[in-house]
């Protein structure tokens, strides 16, 4: 006899499924992969184009919702609104620059009875790009050098400190290769434009780029974690395909790290191999990836379980999964009527 699921409302930030993907769109279609839970999904948007909207079967409802702002309530206010006509019982964000807002809120958000699973600030703040050098010290994994520019003035310590190629990254996204200092200036005004400063020059580290999907408990323990490499990259760094590794040592130094840290909810750890098989960390993402499908499909449903742990349930580590397990991305046309449209940009809610 089949046992019965438990009915649940989960709320889902992320449904950008664009060139620069966001993760909800494969995070819902993880939950509703799930052999415990009945899920019923609320997709939260912060723009009308957002393409989950228009993905058929995939959000029972859609909400569109305010920019996290540094200091305002809005977008918890919001949130609050929704929960009251709508009842949340799982909230999964899924956007670096909106989880500030939700770990600051994280109690109040409980208090309605809304559960979510994130890192704590300490987490969320000294994994930070800026701080990256002083973290890999810290729990004694390698990092590239690199410098936090906080104006064009700095650009001169570049030459002294680093050889080209560059990286230059933005605090909370993007990341471009440059080769001289022009390229560096170019960069650097694209970047802090859209996303302030410090804008972070690192040490290109040549290799292959690798990452894991993980899920820490908040004490210390890896409930699940799958690495892989990306076969394929976009222009904006972001893998359009790739395959599951077996490989000991990336699992090793992502469990080191958890227990360390004693990180909680989902990250991704994005690494360099070298040619002598070494391995640099060059970023971690304090939240599900975008490529938590290809996890699911090996065997570790990753969003199922940081359900489980938001509801206060227990999970066994999940250590199984199918390597040479790969996936390919690809773009997609959706016809839409545009009354749908307009209902979503009229009413703030579909």
């Amino acid at each position: 006899m089949s046992k019965t699921k438990t009915k649940i409302t989960i709320a889902v930030t992320g449904l950008n499924n664009t060139d620069n993907p966001g993760p909800g769109v494969p995070v819902i279609r993880s939950l509703k992969e799930s052999t415990e839970f009945d899920v019923r999904i609320i997709g939260l948007v912060y723009e009308t184009l957002e393409p989950g909207i228009y993905m058929e079967g995939l959000c029972d409802k859609i909400f569109q919702i305010p920019y996290p702002s540094a200091g305002s309530d809005e977008l918890i206010d919001r949130i609050e609104q929704i929960h009251n006509q709508d009842k949340i019982d799982v909230l999964i964000p899924n956007f670096d620059s909106e989880l500030f807002s939700f770990m600051k809120n994280e109690e109040r958000l409980l208090r309605s009875g809304i559960h979510t699973f994130l890192p704590t600030m300490k987490q969320f703040q000294e994994r930070e790009k800026d701080k990256l050098i002083e973290y890999g010290e810290k729990y004694g994994i390698k990092v590239p050098a690199s410098i936090n520019l906080g104006s064009l003035g700095q650009i001169s310590e570049i030459k002294e400190k680093l050889k080209y190629p560059v990286m230059v990254k933005g605090q909370f996204y993007d990341a471009y290769v440059a080769n001289n200092l022009e390229q560096v200036k170019q960069i650097f005004h694209k970047i802090s434009d859209k996303w302030g400063l410090p804008v972070i020059i690192q040490e290109f580290v040549k290799g292959t780029e690798v990452n894991v999907i993980a899920l820490g408990d908040g004490l210390g323990n890896t409930i699940a974690a799958v690495p892989m490499r990306k076969q394929y990259i976009t222009d904006k760094g972001k893998a359009w395909g790739g395959i599951t590794l077996s490989d000991e040592k990336m699992l090793e130094i992502t469990r080191s790290l958890i227990r360390q840290t004693k990180w909680k909810g989902g990250m991704e750890l994005e690494l360099i191999k070298t040619v002598s098989g070494e391995y640099y960390l060059i970023e971690i993402n304090p939240r599900i990836p975008a490529w938590v499908y290809l996890a699911v499909g090996a065997g570790q449903n990753i969003p199922e379980a940081l359900v489980k742990l938001a509801l206060g349930q227990e999970v066994a580590p999940m250590g199984e999964y199918k390597a040479g397990k790969m996936f390919v991305r690809y773009s997609y046309d959706i016809l839409v009527d545009l009354e749908k449209f307009e209902t979503i940009a009229m009413n703030g809610e579909i």
